[in-house]
């Protein structure tokens, strides 16, 4: 039987025109087990655009910022956000400009570059990677273009994260097909160099197959996952049953990644994933550690419920 943990929540919903903002609900998990979180009811008028992938920017105080993207996949509608995190406060989002390609479909996923600051890499659910810069106020700008490596037929990707290594220059690349019900999700990952052009290249790739302990029905086994400072793999899992839910997702442990002495990476998962938290109510589709902290911002995609930033002290 899973732990129950106390729950301190603040809600803040935001609603704006269509492809001008982002409806946030920020939810502190504080404590070691997991929660059942029952939505609000009121909230439902939310339409925004939900969060398909967050990578944290900084800290700020008790707060932080981050980049998150959309899934979008209209002409117009927003790429990618910033967003300020301020407990006790309402969230701040601008949506930026995606400059220097054309817009991309159905982002999943947005990791930072280690040793590159101000740069990203953002993937689509097909597999297709984006370099980015962040601009600043004149948005983001598309560096490069790239496909992952030992895409399979039928993948569909909502998870990519970055890890540096002892090894400079070298960092190690996870990135995931979400799998679903029966299908599991398989897990790749590889070393990555950029070149001197700043071109990804990747080693050997490993793979491994990963079943969600949570949730049961209508699962996707790996919505997104982040890497912890000690080499840990956080996955988040997700019910979809449709766009007017309901919804269930889980936060949980699947093992560890990391390079051995021979710089050969190592993919470990566990044989009993064990799970975190879980949120009900919420479809989990974005995860990463706030470095420095044991916090987790977690974002979610609520369809008709607009999106949703929860944190939670499960990194570390």
């Amino acid at each position: 039987m899973r732990r129950t943990a106390r729950l301190r929540t603040a809600l803040v919903r935001t609603a704006a025109a269509a492809g001008a903002a982002l409806a946030v609900v920020a939810v502190a998990l504080t404590a070691q087990g997991t929660q059942r979180q029952d939505p609000d009811p009121g909230d439902a008028t939310a339409t925004a655009p939900g969060i398909s992938g967050i990578t944290v920017t900084r800290r700020t105080g008790g707060g932080f910022e981050a980049l998150v993207v959309h899934d979008s996949k209209k002409p117009g509608e927003p790429r990618i956000s910033r967003y300020a995190h301020r407990p006790g406060k309402a969230p701040r989002v601008v949506p930026l400009d995606w400059r220097g390609a054309g817009e991309p479909v159905d982002l999943e996923a947005v990791d930072r570059v280690p040793g590159r600051p101000g740069e990203y890499i953002a993937l689509a659910s097909e597999g297709i990677g984006y370099r980015v810069r962040d601009a600043g106020d004149a948005g983001v700008e598309v560096l490069d273009l790239f496909p992952l490596p030992a895409i399979s037929e039928g993948d569909n990707f909502e998870g990519f994260a970055l890890a540096p290594t002892a090894r400079p220059g070298v960092m190690v690349a996870v990135w995931a097909d979400r799998g679903q019900d029966d299908r599991p999700a398989t897990l790749y990952a590889a070393r990555m160099v950029l070149n001197q052009y700043g071109e990804p290249r990747f080693g050997p790739v490993r793979t491994a197959e990963l079943r969600a302990p949570y949730p049961a029905l209508d699962v996707r086994h790996a919505s997104d996952l982040t890497i912890t400072a000690t080499g840990e793999l956080l996955v988040s899992s997700a019910s979809d049953p449709g766009d007017e839910g309901p919804f269930d997702s889980a936060v949980y442990r699947a093992g560890h990644v990391g390079l051995d002495d021979a710089g050969t990476v190592r993919l470990t998962l566990a044989e009993a994933p064990r799970t975190r938290a879980t949120f009900e109510g919420h479809k989990v589709e974005a995860l990463a550690c706030v470095p420095g902290t044991r916090q987790a911002a977690i974002g979610t995609d609520d369809e008709a419920n607009g999106g949703a930033l929860l944190t939670a002290a499960l990194c570390g």
